[in-house]
């Protein structure tokens, strides 16, 4: 049987599959098909754009134009191997919206317009089972009647048998011609699991996968050449089985790793016996320009308790604290070692005017007690089918307060945002090894490899997918504008 996996990208509370982070659904299913014997094609949605949407051709970028990152991430011509595949597997889904600054993950609506023409069995899987939604502030897409739908979480079962999976899933990388970071999954599901507008309770139950397991599918990707790699598929990485073990493991194995980052931390964990022991790791071990994303969501009690969210504002305010401690310091890419980042999610349950005065207040705080935070990400919730958000409250807080989500959010932009960036990186600051990714016009925009680095506007274009050190001139709201240093 002649499968092809169709990767249109996934974003999820607990993992990202976005480029340049390479997802585990494609790497797990390609696993999959080969153990039964197959030999799979691995193709990207923008594989797909440029043959449907752009007939095969890309125009060129002028002075006055934005690289085309809706065809950025290529990996082959798609036409012969869409007329030879007899089942297309198409890995789509999107739970927690945002920008990216290289690539569109696809929707269903996109593909609708073109599936048709692929004359095959059609098979949708991925977080989109649960619903996927490419914008905050909405209702899931609809999926569509005409495909089969398939969990395939539930056929991988538990980690022990799917780690045959895992291991030769890794050999998808030779069909990806540029860099991935490759996001490496440590547990499975919530040990909390009650945030309302989550869907990881919904997909798994709690569990943690081997240490040893962990530890060979880095190797397999480590032979194959990949040296980035985040700890990032996981709802809390301080709760994983043995964290500090893990971190020490990599170190020593694995000596040539460029970056080695992680991603959701539970505040809850930080504060916790071991989290100082854990933290301290962290930084002794991975790379700097770590970000411990703290899921706060609100600092508002009432948001807090109508939506069962993870922690306090008092407990996540000591955990920032205890990550500022330890993470400060600079590391040799010019980036602090480890820094928090915070999420807030507007449109939850019972949220007031006084919701953003409360997030305002407790993040001022932050800042003027010295602290850092790496990044806020502020998003309006999706309304993903079958969570307690979307069965108790739906849509009622999101309209109610919709008109002022664009001030909130500027009022955060300005306030902490630009201050607290001018603070991390102050003008003179050099960052080494900015790889540049697109025009806009004359400006090239690039970033270093990593979990949410700094987005860099250099005012010249200069050659795309190379590293450059830049001296960091001037400061945007969330973005840097930074001179190449020869």
């Amino acid at each position: 049987m002649n499968y092809t996996i169709l990767d249109c990208y996934t974003d999820e509370a607990s993992g990202l599959g976005v480029p340049p982070y390479l997802g585990t659904y494609p790497r797990y299913i390609y696993g999959l098909l080969k153990n039964q014997g197959h030999n799979p094609n691995y193709i990207t949605i923008d594989d797909f754009r440029l043959h449907y949407f752009f007939d095969d051709k890309l125009n060129e970028v002028t002075g006055k134009d934005k690289t085309n990152i809706r065809a950025y991430n290529l990996t082959k011509s798609v036409k012969q191997i869409l007329d030879h595949t007899e089942i297309l597997i198409i890995i789509l889904g999107v739970h927690v919206p945002g920008k990216y600054l290289s690539a569109v993950p696809g929707t269903i609506l996109e593909l609708m317009h073109h599936l048709d023409k692929v004359r095959c069995k059609k098979i949708l899987t991925g977080p989109a089972v649960f619903g996927t939604q490419l914008e905050g502030g909405k209702f899931s897409e609809k999926l569509p009647k005409n495909l089969e739908i398939k969990q395939y979480g539930i056929e991988f079962g538990e980690f022990d048998k799917l780690q045959e999976y895992a291991l030769k899933g890794s050999e998808i990388i030779k069909e990806i011609p540029d860099y991935r970071i490759i996001e490496i999954e440590t547990s499975r599901g919530c040990n909390v699991g009650k945030c309302s507008f989550c869907t990881e309770p919904l997909k798994n139950r709690f569990s943690n996968r081997k240490t040893e397991h962990i530890i060979q599918e880095i190797k397999q990707f480590y032979d194959l050449g990949c040296r980035y790699f985040r700890l990032g598929k996981q709802a809390d990485f301080y709760s994983i089985e043995d964290p500090i073990l893990l971190l020490k493991t990599i170190n020593k194995k694995f000596p040539d790793i460029e970056i080695l980052h992680i991603d959701n931390v539970n505040p809850v964990s930080v504060i916790s016996k071991k989290g100082i022991d854990i933290t301290k790791a962290i930084v002794k071990y991975c790379t700097p320009g770590n970000v411990a994303a703290f899921g706060v969501e609100s600092f508002d009690p009432e948001v807090i308790k109508a939506n069962t969210l993870n922690c306090s504002p008092k407990i996540a305010m000591k955990a920032i604290e205890i990550v500022n401690k330890y993470g400060q310091v600079k590391g040799e890419n010019g980036m602090p070692t480890l820094l928090p980042g915070i999420n807030i999610i507007l449109g939850l349950g019972k949220e007031t005017k006084k919701t953003h005065e409360y997030n305002i207040k407790t993040l001022k705080e932050i800042y003027d007690n010295g602290m850092m935070l790496r990044r806020i990400n502020i998003r309006q919730a999706s309304i993903l089918p079958n969570t307690k958000l979307s069965i108790e409250f739906g849509s009622k807080f999101l309209n109610k307060n919709k008109k002022h989500y664009w001030k909130w959010r500027n009022e955060i932009r300005q306030k902490i945002d630009f201050p607290m960036l001018k603070r991390i990186v102050p003008k003179g600051t050099i960052l080494k090894k900015i790889y540049s990714e697109i025009y806009d016009g004359k400006t090239t925009f690039g970033r270093q490899i990593g979990t949410y680095p700094l987005i860099v506007g250099i005012k010249e274009r200069i050659p795309l997918k190379k590293f450059y050190t830049i001296e960091v001139t001037d400061h945007m709201l969330r973005s840097i504008v930074g001179k190449v240093i020869p």
